[in-house]
């Protein structure tokens, strides 16, 4: 499959660059062609303008900010999403992506007035994230990474999709076999994809 990796994390020292070193590698496995979207790499901008949101809903010309990425989306089929994640939150920069990109016309069409799913090419869709706390706060939040990968993309494809979410909670005090293991299951289910 075409896969679109999204990935967003500023360090390339971090936990999350293993991460995505070990996903590369378990889809490179499965023969996958990955299209990686380092979002801080690229210098991605998620501010959505105040001329894109008057814009928003104009057909024609509410792709033009971001039709690279636009293309690439519509090109897959199927997104892979690595982030940390912070205060209880997508990073700005990935709901940034989320906002500028998953426009009318491109996640979703509006239908009388009904927001209809647009993102029929996509058949799967994994997530993978690390949280600082353990995952009873998270729940006791609603976990809305979780939400947002399982519930809100899966919605757009028109619930079609198969959707998987891995996370590793608690990193403030993850030991390196905890973390080792997470990687080696990450690698593994990725694979699999």
């Amino acid at each position: 499959m075409r896969v679109l990796y999204l990935y967003a994390h500023p360090l390339p020292e971090s936990f999350h660059f293993a991460i995505r070193e070990e996903v590369r590698a378990g889809l490179a496995e499965a023969g996958h062609d990955v299209d990686l979207c380092d979002l801080y790499a690229e210098d991605f901008d998620p501010v959505l303008s105040a001329a894109e949101r008057r814009g928003y809903h104009a057909l024609r010309d509410n792709r033009a900010p971001c039709e690279s990425y636009i293309r690439r989306v519509e090109a897959a089929e199927a997104l892979v999403l690595s982030f940390p994640t912070w205060s209880f939150g997508l990073p700005a920069i990935l709901k940034g992506f989320f906002d500028r990109v998953f426009i009318p016309g491109v996640s979703f069409t509006l239908q009388d007035g009904i927001a209809r799913p647009n993102l029929t090419n996509i058949r799967k869709i994994a997530g993978i994230s690390t949280y600082g706390r353990p995952r009873w706060n998270a729940i006791w939040v609603a976990d809305p990474p979780r939400m947002a990968v399982t519930r809100y993309l899966k919605a757009l494809t028109g619930w079609r999709a198969q959707v998987e979410y891995h996370a590793l909670y608690n990193m403030n005090q993850v030991t390196e076999q905890r973390g080792r293991a997470f990687l080696h299951r990450v690698r593994r289910r990725m694979a699999q994809f």
